[in-house]
């Protein structure tokens, strides 16, 4: 089931909000974020927040060895995102998709809840800015090309480069940051970055590192 929202500003944002602690998953606004819900404390919080503001804060834990862990200690930054689609499978799972709404600051936490899952006390107003419609931002677009195309191939990674190639800057730097496979710290510094073309350095730097570092140890060398 897919719905249509409506803007929302900073004053209807909720108090508390529930967070899907998850190593490695990155949600940004604006963006989507399907997810997988098959945890029954998990399944509580999405019913939980279907029923109410629909808002879910993604957060990744400090140490990712201790994503399984029951009360993993978390960084105190994350992005929550608006249930925009959900689906009930026959075998218990809820599928569903998180658009990216706002960034916030962890405050506190509160008590976990009866149903197991845990809540904090956010602060949305430093991100404030994450409310308004995205803009398009200047980015160094060769320099980006070459670092993917590289980075690309040294993964064994297959693009659409006309796809690529069209999307605009923004659009672009947020599904690298999404998805390309960097290390939950680097994800949480991509995360916290203050605009879009922060993101977009550091991302390209991520890039051109992973690059440097395998081809020295492959013994390769850079053109």
């Amino acid at each position: 089931m897919t719905r249509e929202e409506p803007p929302i500003d900073l004053e209807s944002l909720p108090a508390v909000l529930p967070i899907f602690p998850l190593a490695g998953v990155l949600l940004l606004p604006h963006a989507q974020l399907p997810l997988n819900i098959f945890e029954s404390r998990y399944l509580a919080m999405t019913r939980d927040a279907l029923a109410g503001h629909r808002l879910i804060g993604m957060v990744q834990p400090v140490h990712p060895e201790d994503n399984d862990s029951p009360l993993p200690t978390i960084y105190d930054s994350g992005c929550a995102g608006r249930i925009t689609s959900f689906e009930e499978t026959n075998d218990g799972r809820i599928l569903i998709t998180l658009t990216g709404l706002c960034r916030f600051a962890i405050v506190e936490e509160q008590p976990v809840t009866e149903s197991g899952y845990r809540v904090v006390q956010p602060d949305f107003g430093r991100y404030e800015s994450d409310l308004q419609e995205p803009i398009e931002v200047e980015v160094d677009r060769k320099r980006l090309m070459r670092a993917l195309d590289a980075f690309f191939s040294q993964q064994g990674y297959e693009a659409d480069w006309s796809t690529v190639e069209s999307a605009s800057n923004e659009s672009l730097i947020t599904t690298l940051a999404m998805t390309c496979p960097f290390a939950p710290s680097e994800k949480q510094a991509l995360l916290e970055a203050r605009d879009t073309a922060l993101r977009a350095e550091i991302v390209i730097s991520l890039m051109e590192m992973t690059v440097l570092d395998k081809t020295h140890a492959g013994g390769g060398s850079i053109q």
